[in-house]
């Protein structure tokens, strides 16, 4: 999966935290209470975010209305996929990246790959 760009991933960001399908409308809005942005540039943007694939977009009346077609999650891990699968030492990146996080994001990692070795399991 292509890493999204700054607005794309704003236009995500809001999708993602608000889990419910939206409008370009409704994605203006709440920009516009940080920075003002035109209407055109939010429809085009989710527009192209649709033809990637990442947002589903049905007819409601004459808007369309926008659903994350995955979570920020599966996105997240999708680009750590590519990163790795990309990479001709993937191990000492893997070691490169566990050099760099907290204690606290070592833990999580712990427990998801004790989740991953369970859900593998059953």
């Amino acid at each position: 999966m292509r890493q999204l760009g700054d607005l794309e991933l704003e236009i995500m960001a809001r999708l993602w935290s608000w889990g419910r399908p939206a409008t370009a409308r409704d994605v203006l809005t709440d920009i516009n209470k940080q920075r003002p942005l035109a209407y055109s540039t939010v429809k085009t943007v989710a527009d192209i975010l649709y033809r990637k694939g990442v947002l589903a977009r049905h007819k409601e009346g004459r808007a369309w209305v926008y659903t994350p077609t995955c979570t920020r999650q599966e996105y997240t891990a999708a680009l750590m996929h590519d990163a790795l699968g990309s990479n001709p030492d993937p191990t000492g990146t893997l070691v490169s990246f566990l050099e760099q996080i907290t204690p606290e994001e070592t833990q999580a990692l712990r427990s998801a790959l004790r989740t991953a070795k369970r859900r593998s399991e059953a």
